[in-house]
């Protein structure tokens, strides 16, 4: 078999720009933009070009030439590997210049909006530690690096538990330490691993669908709460057992110890059962005076210090009053509409996902909320005249969509509806921004503001505000 012909090297390649996904952004004499793995903007670079299209070229850095001034140097040292950090070699003031850009650019480039007042992007007081929600990959032929496929060594042990390669689902990076996820969950997966390994408990493999451990699910809370969850891909009562034993004795901590066995093709867990093995099926996160129980298959914001900033600052832009009805639409667990019914008269939420709604009803008991009010159904369905009708025309319409964004018949519907206020809170500047480019025609964007969520990632969370035209 002919071997593939190697891709063209870039050499000197200066970075003048970074892409929405957090690549640094070249062009070649010839005016060819190039897309880079692992540059930022100041940087001049050595390139590996991987991938050739009809518009642009990719690639990776093979040599700093001239370094930014921009740029440090990563903590973690699976860093350009697995993925989940692509921005820790960039100085954080930066990386919050960048998103406040990226916002800016989705406003003016896609909406086409202009004359917006930015508010500053409010940054995160902890970029290290803030993740509250974690979850590994069992594979039984981890991601080998270049110098080990290539080395003398014999490699003895393939096994890893980690994330899986960018692009590559088969493909598992072994991580040791991950420094988004405080210390103690750290532990827990590396003790689980080496217990997975001391005992011959065989790792899934992807490609082959065998093997016994599948997933691991760690979340925790602010007052130190913890949750395990082991998926597994078949039942082995005494091995399972004995591993879930093996944790409740050595991690006191560990509040919440579940399990599941899934033998579908795929690791989503929204439709299985999760079996308890010891403590509660929920752990409880606190915002302000307000409680919220969180179980395996919840949502909840997965910075929650940040999420406080966030919601506050929503609420400040609402400014809700207290004759307001506020419609809270894709509320997860209720947590936004809990924050604001204080503030006013009622608030509905709006959810698909059953659990999350049940949970929200309950959460809304725990907390002595009698003014909200939760719906189960698809956005596009259930959002109708009648709906309206039977819960009145909102004063304020709050809606927090997946990153995807709204459905069209959803924003042709809050234009029906007409409220005088709309305030959209996205994790995604794009779909957002697109969103708006219909309902600008009948709202104007009174203001944005961008709050960093997630550091050392190329994403953003941004508030905006709609008044009625």
């Amino acid at each position: 078999m002919p071997r593939k012909k190697p891709q063209p090297l870039i050499t000197a390649l200066a970075i003048d720009g970074i892409a929405q996904k957090g690549k640094g952004v070249g062009r070649t004499k010839d005016g060819q933009v190039v897309f880079v793995q692992g540059a930022i903007p100041g940087d001049v670079v050595d390139v590996q070009i991987q991938k050739k299209r009809r518009r642009h070229l990719e690639g990776k850095v093979t040599k700093i030439i001239e370094a930014s001034p921009d740029r440090t140097d990563p903590v973690c040292h699976h860093f350009g590997l697995c993925g989940g950090c692509s921005w820790q070699h960039m100085a954080y003031e930066t990386q919050l210049k960048h998103k406040q850009q990226q916002v800016e650019d989705a406003m003016s480039r896609i909406a086409g909006l202009e004359n917006i007042s930015y508010a500053p992007i409010v940054g995160c007081s902890e970029t290290f530690g803030y993740r509250n929600k974690m979850e590994f990959s069992f594979s039984a032929k981890r991601w080998l690096s270049y110098e080990e496929i290539n080395g003398e060594t014999e490699i003895k042990d393939r096994t890893a538990l980690g994330f899986h390669i960018p692009g590559m689902w088969d493909k598992v990076v072994d991580i040791d330490h991950c420094h988004l996820q405080p210390e103690l969950p750290n532990k827990i997966r590396n003790e689980v691993k080496a217990y997975a390994r001391a005992n011959s408990l065989s790792f899934y493999d992807s490609r082959a669908k065998d093997g016994f451990l599948r997933s691991l699910m760690l979340r925790s809370t602010r007052s130190g709460e913890l949750m395990v969850v082991i998926q597994f891909f078949y039942e082995d009562v005494d091995a399972q057992n004995e591993l879930l034993q093996h944790l409740k004795d050595s991690f006191a901590e560990i509040s919440s110890l579940q399990y599941i066995i899934n033998e579908k093709a795929n690791d989503s867990i929204y439709d299985q059962e999760v079996l308890l093995f010891s403590g509660k099926n929920y752990i409880t996160e606190k915002m302000g005076s307000l409680s919220f129980r969180i179980t395996a298959k919840s949502f909840y914001q997965t910075n929650p210090a940040q999420a406080e900033v966030l919601y506050a600052k929503a609420f400040e832009l609402a400014a809700l009053k207290e004759t307001d009805i506020v419609y809270d639409l894709y509320t997860g667990l209720g947590t936004i509409a809990q924050y604001c019914a204080h503030a006013c008269t009622k608030v509905v939420g709006v959810e698909s996902v059953p659990d999350a709604v049940q949970a929200a009803i309950e959460n809304a008991k725990r907390n002595k909320i009698k003014n909200t009010h939760f719906e189960v159904g698809d956005m596009r369905k259930i959002l109708t005249d009648d709906f309206v009708e039977k819960y009145e025309k909102p004063d304020v319409v709050i809606v927090d969509p997946p990153r995807d964004g709204m459905h069209q018949k959803v924003v042709e519907q809050l234009i029906k509806i007409n409220s005088p206020k709309i305030l959209y809170i996205s994790c995604n500047a794009s779909t957002q921004a697109r969103d708006l480019i219909a309902l600008k025609e009948v709202y104007k964007l009174e203001s944005s503001q961008a709050v960093d969520m997630f550091p050392h990632t190329q994403h953003v969370e941004n508030i905006v505000l709609l008044s009625r035209k």
